[in-house]
């Protein structure tokens, strides 16, 4: 989760069009999972966690991210959420890192650190920004070390040593938008993000869009802007 970005959409960031479809995606993409517990790695402010405690039948979630100051206690919709720097092993059986890998050195590294401390058969739901070309100053603003294709972060969890259930990329279709728009400015890495607030028809008709992408979105292995990965700790 990109504090930035959060910074930037402040309290509209869960109707924001790209992170509301995100949130979506997600659901949809563990609801055969059904997880209980959830640990969300570079959490942020736990959107995706939260999410997920108040839409799902998930009972607790476990925030980890380097950035918090101290240790805290929440809750939502009655179930705890607890923030943490760090932790040591944990009985979660599933783990979120949502765009946090293209913000590390060595991000097999990463997925291995936290594969250690959940049990066997828990899963992980990754998310990373998709495709070299799309580089731009929006990358440079958030920190990014790098984009992926979907079969070269399907390759990481799996030297992390995960096993791949499924892969694909979503936000294909405002792909060939947002593609354009990046390549245009191709030669700007001015840092400046390119996630704004939108007025409310633009925000509903781009919500409408991926909406519409949401029912076959397990089958794109084309083209999006994000790769989604659901893997498993064998």
């Amino acid at each position: 989760m990109d504090l930035k970005e959060e910074d930037i959409l402040g309290a509209g960031i869960g109707s924001h069009w790209y992170y509301r479809s995100k949130a979506a995606a997600l659901r949809r993409a563990v609801a055969s999972l059904a997880p209980k517990r959830l640990l969300d790695v570079g959490a942020g402010s736990g959107f995706f966690s939260r999410h997920l405690l108040e839409r799902t039948s998930a009972e607790s979630a476990l925030c980890v991210d380097i950035g918090y100051p101290a240790d805290r206690e929440d809750s939502v919709a009655g179930k705890p959420v607890r923030y943490r720097s760090d932790t040591g092993p944990t009985d979660c059986d599933l783990v979120l890192m949502m765009d946090v890998l293209e913000h590390v050195d060595d991000d097999r590294g990463l997925v291995r650190h936290y594969a250690g401390k959940v049990p066997d058969g828990a899963h992980f739901l990754v998310t990373v920004p998709a495709f070299d070309f799309l580089w731009s100053g929006h990358d440079v603003f958030l920190e990014h070390k790098r984009r992926y294709r979907l079969p070269a972060i399907e390759t990481v969890l799996q030297e992390a040593g995960l096993e791949i259930v499924r892969g694909s990329y979503y936000f294909g279709l405002v792909f060939p938008l947002a593609a354009a728009v990046r390549l245009a400015d191709r030669n700007t890495t001015e840092p400046r993000s390119s996630l704004k607030k939108q007025g409310a028809l633009t925000n509903a008709l781009l919500t409408a869009i991926c909406a519409a992408e949401l029912p076959l979105f397990r089958l794109n292995r084309l083209a999006g802007l994000s790769c989604f990965v659901l893997a498993r700790k064998p």
